[in-house]
């Protein structure tokens, strides 16, 4: 079994890898594979990777387990139910593969699977052949009318192929064209492209899953105001969540596609059911960011707010890096809300687990203690996280006035409160141990 990749380069979709799973029966990511890169794409100037982790080489790869960046394209959430009943599979491992053979045709980032445009194609085909594109108004996608939904049903894999839109929320991708009409994304021609959106909806029906999503906007202006990387103004709307994406920029009548990678991906994270550490996430960030001081600096703050915010669905994958014009630094922040609300009861996935001991680190003096850094380098970031913690003095303040519910606020004060103690008193063993 087999599939290939394209990547967006010089805004055209070139063919560019092989995968071959030598077992494919087994449906086992830990089994052995091929990878390889097709030899006239690897000798072209200028080849840019389908991972971070794996360059650009005329050599045949034969590896040990299924390379990891493939999961951050394998349908999960609503997207991955719905293709699971198109391909008449049962849920498990071994639908992975498949799924993503028939969901990976227009995912987060600039790679795609050929063998899913393919499906993709047929599928449109059988629903859609011989109709008029048109498309929608925000009017019909807020009140979810009966023609947005049938849309939605034949294209909702949009919901389903990468680490933008996993997850157990329903999530669209959707395109807005020139004069303001929504389209499902795949369906929208380049040239017709004005923004790029993800629609987020609800996880589930109770009443917290309302709230999460309702305060995920506000959670992302929070982070702005903490001085932390965003990007675009998330809108709130009718039980809707409006996020522009960041990994799509439109010029001159045409659609860049950027790299993006998760942090799983580049870990070599393989499967969705790990408890990684932080040490090894900001380890492997380290290994493929231009600055490595600011993209950990960034890393820790980020893990900040999540304590005192209680955001807790850290999981590898709602943090990603991004390729822009050759330089590879974390993407703008992400999935930032109040998740300690979610029904489901979500524990933080990566902790700060120590690389001998294994034990978790639950303070920032010994977590800054443990980073194998140069110790210039860690009294920058002492002084950083120390600076942070003043700036936390004002998170109250920031949380009202982006209008976070007043009962979160009230619950978050004793989590913010750690935070400051622990961050303000980073400066003073500094002192101490001079």
């Amino acid at each position: 079994m087999e599939c290939r990749f394209q990547i967006f380069q010089d805004n055209t979709w070139k063919d560019c890898a092989l995968l071959t799973l030598l077992n494919p029966a087994a449906g086992d990511p830990r089994t052995s594979c091929i990878f390889e890169y097709d030899l006239d794409y690897a000798f072209e100037p200028g080849a840019e990777p389908v991972s971070l982790h794996f360059p650009v080489t005329a050599e045949m790869q034969k590896l040990d387990q299924w390379p990891a960046f493939i999961f951050d394209l394998i349908p999960q959430g609503s997207g991955r139910t719905y293709l699971l009943g198109q391909l008449a599979l049962n849920d498990g491992p071994t639908a992975d593969f498949p799924l993503m053979c028939a969901g990976a045709f227009g995912p987060i980032g600039r790679v795609r699977v050929v063998e899913a445009v393919q499906y993709y194609a047929n599928h449109i085909a059988r629903h859609d052949g011989g109709k008029p594109l048109h498309g929608f108004s925000l009017e019909e996608i807020i009140g979810r009318g009966d023609a947005f939904n049938e849309r939605m049903l034949i294209h909702s894999m949009l919901a389903a192929g990468s680490l933008g839109v996993q997850g157990a929320a329903p999530k669209y991708l959707l395109t807005t064209d020139h004069e303001g009409k929504w389209h499902a994304d795949g369906a929208l021609p380049d040239q017709q492209a004005f923004e790029h959106f993800i629609v987020k909806r609800p996880r589930g029906k109770a009443p917290n899953d309302f709230k999460v999503l309702k305060n995920e906007a506000s959670y992302m202006k929070v982070a702005r105001a903490m001085g932390l990387r965003t990007s675009g103004e998330l809108r709130y709307q009718d039980d809707t969540l409006f996020i522009p994406r960041f990994d799509r920029l439109v010029k001159d009548n045409q659609v860049l596609r950027l790299h993006q990678e998760s942090v799983a991906s580049i870990a070599g994270i393989v499967g969705f059911e790990t408890t990684p550490s932080q040490f090894n996430l900001l380890k492997a960030i380290c290994s493929v960011v231009d600055d490595k001081l600011t993209e950990t600096i960034e890393f820790l703050k980020r893990d900040v707010l999540n304590l005192a915010m209680r955001n807790t669905d850290n999981h590898a994958r709602n943090t990603a890096v991004q390729k822009n014009d050759g330089y590879v630094r974390l993407t703008p922040l992400f999935d930032f809300a109040p998740m300690y609300l979610d029904p489901a009861g979500i524990p933080r996935a990566a902790r700060w687990y120590h690389p001998d001991t294994n034990k978790e680190l639950q303070h920032w003096r010994d977590i800054l203690a443990t980073l194998e850094l140069p110790d210039e380098e860690r009294n920058q970031i002492r002084l950083e996280l120390y600076r942070f913690g003043h700036q936390l003095t004002a998170l109250e303040h920031h949380m009202q006035e982006a209008g976070i519910d007043d009962d979160i606020v009230a619950f978050l004060r004793p989590h913010i409160a750690v935070q400051i103690q622990q961050l303000q008193s980073l400066d003073e063993e500094h002192h101490g141990a001079n």
